[in-house]
Formats: C-alpha cells, sequence, structure tokens
C-alpha cells in the first residue's frame, strides 16, 4: 500500500474510511491492544471498586455508550461513503498522549480514579489527532464528552451536589405524601411515615440517574441529529427535570411501600427495582418530552408559512 493512503495526497481528496482502515489495519490492531494492554485492568478493577457504589454506578453504562458512539460514528461516516484527508497535528497529539500517559501512571500507582481512568480523555484525543487530524478527529467529539461522564468524581464534591439534590427530592417526596393524606414529617433528609424512619441516601438523590439520563438523551439527540438547535436545547435542559421528578417518586413509592407493607419489602428486592423502574420511565419521558417538543417544532413552522416534510 501507498504511503498517502495514511496520509492523503495533497491536493486531492483522501480516501474513504474503508479504504483507510484497511491501508492500516495492522497498525491499528496494535494500537487497540496497547488500549486494552492499560485500561481493561482499570475497568475491571473499577467493576469491582468505584464503580460498584451507587455514587458512581452510572459509570459503566455511560462508557459502554462511549464506545457504541465511537463504532457508530465511524459507521456512518463509512456508509455515507466520505472522502477525507487526514492532517495530522503530532504536537498537540503528542502533548495530550504524553499527558494522559503521566495521568495514567500517577492514577494507578497512587490509586487515583480520577487521574487514571480520567486520562483516557486525552490518551484518545491525542491519538485521534495523530492519526487523523483536528477536522475529523472533532467529528468524535460527542464520544469524547460522554467519556466525561465515566470518570468517577472525588467524595468532597459529590457530597456537595448531592447534599442539596437529597434535600430538594425529600422535600417534594413530603409535600406529595402530605397532599395524599398520609400521615408524615420530614427533618433534613429524613421522612417520619407512620411508625417508620426513612434516610433519603445518595442513591435517591438523583446524581446517578441524572448523569445517566443526561448521557443517553444527549446521545439520543446526536443519533437522531435533529436540525432545530432549540429542539436540541430545550430537551437537554429538560432531562434535568425528569430525572429529578423520576426520584422523587422513586422515593415516594418506596416509602408508600414500607408503610404498608413494612421495612422487609421496602427496602428489600423492591428496592432495587423501583430503580429500574424507574430509570426506564424517566427515558420513556425523555422520548414522550421529544416528541411533544417536535409537535410544537411543526405548528411553528405551519404557523410561519414553512412547508414541513
Amino acid at each position: 500500500m501507498s504511503r498517502n493512503v495514511f496520509l492523503g495526497a495533497p491536493g486531492r481528496q483522501g480516501p474513504g474510511f474503508p479504504a483507510f482502515w484497511a491501508a492500516n489495519r495492522f497498525a491499528l490492531a496494535m494500537l487497540v491492544l496497547g488500549l486494552a494492554v492499560l485500561y481493561v485492568p482499570t475497568i475491571i478493577d473499577f467493576l469491582h471498586g468505584p464503580w460498584r457504589g451507587d455514587r458512581n454506578s452510572h459509570g459503566p453504562i455511560v462508557l459502554a455508550l462511549s464506545a457504541w458512539y465511537f463504532y457508530f460514528q465511524t459507521r456512518r461516516m463509512a456508509g455515507q461513503g466520505e472522502h477525507f484527508e487526514p492532517r495530522p497535528a503530532p504536537l498537540v497529539g503528542w502533548a495530550l498522549m504524553l499527558l494522559g500517559l503521566v495521568l495514567y501512571v500517577l492514577g494507578r500507582s497512587q490509586s487515583i480514579a480520577l487521574f487514571e481512568l480520567g486520562s483516557l480523555l486525552p490518551v484518545l484525543l491525542g491519538l485521534a489527532l495523530l492519526l487523523l487530524g483536528p477536522a475529523i478527529a472533532k467529528r468524535y467529539w460527542f464520544a469524547f464528552f460522554l467519556l466525561l461522564f465515566a470518570v468517577p468524581l472525588p467524595a468532597s464534591v459529590v457530597d456537595v451536589i448531592t447534599q442539596p439534590m437529597k434535600l430538594a427530592a425529600s422535600w417534594g417526596a413530603e409535600h406529595l405524601m402530605y397532599a395524599l393524606g398520609y400521615p408524615v414529617a420530614r427533618s433534613g433528609v429524613i421522612l417520619q411515615i407512620g411508625s417508620y424512619q426513612l434516610l433519603v441516601a445518595d442513591a435517591c438523590a438523583g446524581l446517578n440517574s441524572l448523569f445517566t439520563l443526561e448521557a443517553l438523551g444527549l446521545l439520543y439527540m446526536n443519533v437522531v441529529r435533529h436540525e432545530s438547535v432549540f429542539r436540541n436545547i430545550t430537551l437537554a435542559v429538560l432531562i434535568v427535570p425528569i430525572s429529578f421528578s423520576s426520584n422523587v417518586i422513586r422515593i415516594l413509592i418506596l416509602a408508600l411501600l414500607t408503610y404498608h407493607f413494612g421495612d422487609d419489602v421496602g427496602q428489600g428486592f423492591m428496592h432495587e427495582f423501583s430503580g429500574m423502574a424507574l430509570f426506564l420511565t424517566a427515558l420513556m419521558l425523555i422520548v414522550l418530552t421529544d416528541s411533544l417538543l417536535r409537535g410544537l417544532s411543526i405548528r411553528w413552522l405551519r404557523w410561519r408559512g414553512k412547508e414541513v416534510a
């Protein structure tokens, strides 16, 4: 294979993606192997460590979504038969690569989760700039953005964020139960319903589901590719109250189950099942909200006298 298949021939369009991957199959396989050697042990350790807790249980989901989007975007460009001419940026690429490797060594040796997994972002971005250049690397910007959601935040930061969320969710659940006629009182994040005291934990605060739902919502928008900027921004913003409402409902259901059927039911299997069910409900609300926004967009365009496909 000629060298300009990889670098692109000056003055003309470069090859499509299938030709690029075919011409550099061995080199790319070695890069994938190297990344696997570095980060597969990290992922395994995180599955048995930081990602096991309620605070960061969204990590593996978001990481899988990011990997899928890398694949999806590559398939999309290959399917469109796009031609491109790689223009590597070696200075910035090597700088990001070295930064990522330093962060990885420091995080791995000192057990700093933020550095160890966070190093994957500059490493991948550096590789993209070295192989493809900025113009093509930016096509994958959303996959890089998703990776940020997978990196565990320091506990001090999580505590600062979750405390007001727990207070707000507790307040919302208290007022709903009071409106339904239940004997309920609240002290901070502790709910007193009947003879039971319920502590609203971090898992019910909404940070975990907020990160996951925001990532899924943004992924949905990127895959669907709405042309309306207003519709995209509105949907992204509305994911926050959707997530909050879902967690308030989850607290309400668990509190009522405990009140009517006892602590074993409310804090047993139904506690875990309610999180999964309400997460799926939140996803359905995202799709429903998007459908409503689509209807409003169509009416707006028709009102302005524009044709709607």
